[in-house]
């Protein structure tokens, strides 16, 4: 099991153990039991089942067996429900493209102090002629796919920051209460990143009006990880170092590139055939997840019959039914 500590620093390797009740020489027997239990709902479809798959949501969740397998399977609960929004899952898609390329999300190069990927959003740049609420939630959760891949983001977890700076009334509108519980199922209950906060700067009175009408949605860890700066960069500066911010935020960082994450991931070694999640096809959802039960030993498999890092690549019917994951 060794291979599922490589990469990681000395430092990052105990503060798993000391935050996230990981121990090494236990990590196959908290896998398997997460596992075991995949019987347990025949009518979700494990389309990985794989041992670097499963501990990224043992870390998301503290080593915790029960809520590690709850989330698991919300993940892929999420994906079957929504299966429009995972058709295609890949930077070129375009409604992803031109979200990335506007920047969302931003994604810093630099961590902060205590080693958190900085994810951030500048509100007001949303075209609502351009890009939809769904594409730029996609290429979030994109985002976070390829980005969770790194075990020290795993442990260390990320921190998202939304300037809210001339984002209009009008805009504001079309942040529907279902929009919404779309991005909180998503992100906060189907996804499994550790995020440390979540940082509203600049934001004006109907952006305190829309939290509240979040806020009965979200869990009570979710709340206090919340804060609302208003102008006051000061108060942010105390949670993240000025040395990790650009400078729209107070921060000692030059400006921020608004495409610069987009182009890393079209750079010159993507392929273009490669998506970043696992998808559904209406048949496999009818077959597989319609209660009769499935192969459980092929469950039972430490290895997926989706290798860690490839494509599921299928011919997809749609259906929709609507709907951020924070430790």
């Amino acid at each position: 099991m060794s291979h599922l500590h490589a990469g990681l620093s000395p430092e990052t390797t105990e503060k798993a153990r000391l935050e996230l009740n990981e121990n090494p020489d236990m990590l196959h027997q908290d896998i398997q039991q997460v596992r075991d239990m995949i019987v347990t709902r025949p009518d979700i479809g494990f389309l990985r089942t794989d041992d670097d798959f499963i501990l990224r949501f043992l870390r998301a969740r503290k080593f915790d067996q029960a809520e590690t397998f709850r989330l698991l399977a919300q993940y892929f609960q999420f994906r079957q429900q929504n299966l429009d929004m995972f058709q295609s899952f890949k930077v070129d898609d375009p409604g992803i493209k031109r979200a990335l390329m506007d920047g969302f999300p931003g994604v810093l190069e630099t961590p902060d102090q205590q080693g958190r990927k900085i994810l951030i959003l500048f509100a007001s740049n949303w075209d609502q002629a351009r890009n939809s609420f769904t594409d730029i939630l996609r290429a979030i959760l994109l985002s976070l796919e390829v980005l969770i891949e790194n075990p020290e983001l795993q442990i260390n977890g990320f921190i998202l920051i939304i300037d809210w700076s001339n984002f209009s009334f009008k805009q504001a509108s079309k942040l529907t209460p279902n929009i919404l519980k779309l991005a909180i199922e998503g992100l906060q209950d189907s996804f499994p990143a550790r995020f440390g906060g979540i940082h509203f700067v600049n934001q004006p009175w109907y952006i305190h009006a829309m939290y509240t009408i979040i806020k009965p949605f979200l869990k009570d860890k979710t709340r206090k990880r919340i804060f609302l700066h208003g102008n006051n960069l000061n108060s942010l500066h105390q949670l993240i170092q000025p040395e990790c911010l650009p400078s729209e935020f107070g921060g000692t960082l030059p400006p921020y590139d608004m495409g610069i994450w987009a182009r890393t991931l079209l750079g010159p070694d993507y392929n273009d055939e490669t998506e970043y999640t696992l998808t559904y096809d209406a048949l496999h959802v009818r077959e597989s997840c319609g209660g009769a039960g499935g192969d459980k030993e092929m469950m039972k498999r430490s290895q997926s019959a989706v290798e860690p890092g490839t494509l599921r690549h299928t011919d997809r019917e749609t259906s929709t039914q609507p709907l951020l994951a924070l430790d």
